[in-house]
């Protein structure tokens, strides 16, 4: 249970509480109702607001109750995606170094707690609540994934691109999913969350003073969300609604902050589930665009479960955009022409120079 709904209903018609998880929530409006219950035998309360003495009658009648207090910087029992703001709590006042992001990053590498069974146990938690909320986030929504290289600078034509690729993917009525970073995956997030094209284009303008986030992630994250404000709050405002896009950072890679057009962010201690979570949710297609190592273990990862399709399962596209990049700087595209032949996966890859051509294959496909 993750909801104060669900719980209330549980109480209220008197279902059985065993085994039941109740996840992040605030229990003290409840707690008379708990008091007078005994059926508790493997309840499992995560976090939220317990009192002492609840939490000391939980215990007694057989109840796991995880403390809300765990040392953690961010809330390791959460249920619901992040928005940028709690990400980037603090960073106004007081820098990219106090906020949340940065500090869990620095709790992700601390030595002495490296071997910490509590720490690894609160860290694998967090990590599946983050899939738990990320599967009811998308549930239904068709989902396309843009892949692409964090060192692409705001202000060139590729980011422009890139940004632009976001936004008719958005239109054509997909989510866009991204590895939730900076460079091409900001762009896209950028492109799906700015509804107008016109208007995308005095955001990009306004994100060109600051190209990349070296050697400040301060200012690159300020000037970005004063961007997003600037679009949520009418001066940029394009008349979209709903959520247009999703971004899976993670914290095994601490040098990237996450970027803020993302109407989602499902940010994992785990890099290892972060591409599972992001790959096997492209259930409309996959775009690839340049980019080094990272971007190529996205490539073949996702190519792995393609290649061994069945002919009548239903394969989305797979669309690498920049023909030179892929054929020539990291010649990918021959590897994936040759473990192609002959099978379902050859019909359904896709080079392309011109990101412009990507939304057609993506139709074709689907």
């Amino acid at each position: 249970m993750s909801t104060p709904a669900d719980l209330r209903s549980a109480l209220v018609r008197h279902r059985s509480l065993q085994g039941v998880r109740i996840q992040d929530l605030d229990l003290r409006p409840y707690e008379n109702l708990l008091l007078g219950r005994d059926d508790l035998e493997g309840l499992v309360v995560l976090g939220g607001q317990v009192s002492h003495e609840l939490a000391s009658h939980l215990r007694l009648h057989g109840a796991l109750v995880f403390p809300s207090d765990s040392g953690a910087p961010i809330n390791p029992y959460r249920s619901s995606l992040y928005q940028p703001g709690d990400l980037y709590q603090g960073l106004s006042a007081q820098g990219y170094a106090s906020t949340p992001d940065a500090l869990a990053y620095a709790w992700s590498q601390d030595a002495s707690i490296a071997r910490d069974v509590f720490v690894s146990l609160l860290r694998a938690i967090h990590d599946d609540s983050m899939t738990d909320a990320l599967t009811d986030f998308l549930d239904g929504l068709p989902v396309v994934g843009v892949m692409g290289g964090h060192a692409l600078e705001r202000g060139t034509p590729d980011y422009d691109a890139a940004a632009h690729l976001g936004h008719a993917i958005a239109e054509s009525g997909h989510i866009v999913l991204t590895g939730g970073g900076p460079g091409a995956m900001e762009a896209a997030n950028l492109g799906a969350y700015t509804g107008d094209s016109a208007r995308l284009e005095d955001a990009l303008r306004q994100l060109a003073a600051v190209p990349s986030f070296r050697p400040s992630i301060d200012a690159w994250a300020r000037l970005a969300m004063e961007v997003r404000t600037e679009i949520r709050e009418g001066r940029l405002r394009d008349g979209s609604t709903g959520i247009r896009s999703v971004g899976i950072p993670t914290w095994f890679y601490g040098h990237e902050p996450p970027n803020v057009f993302c109407g989602g962010i499902a940010k994992y201690f785990s890099n290892a589930l972060r591409e599972d979570a992001l790959l096997a949710r492209c259930d409309a297609g996959l775009v690839v665009l340049p980019g080094a190592a990272g971007t190529v273990q996205e490539i073949f990862q996702a190519v792995t479960p393609l290649y061994y399709a069945p002919d009548d399962e239903h394969v989305p596209p797979l669309i690498l955009v920049g023909v030179e990049h892929w054929t020539t700087t990291v010649p990918v595209w021959p590897a994936l022409r040759s473990l192609a032949d002959g099978r379902t996966l050859a019909t359904v890859t896709h080079l392309v120079d011109d990101v412009r051509d990507v939304p057609a294959l993506l139709t074709d496909g689907n």
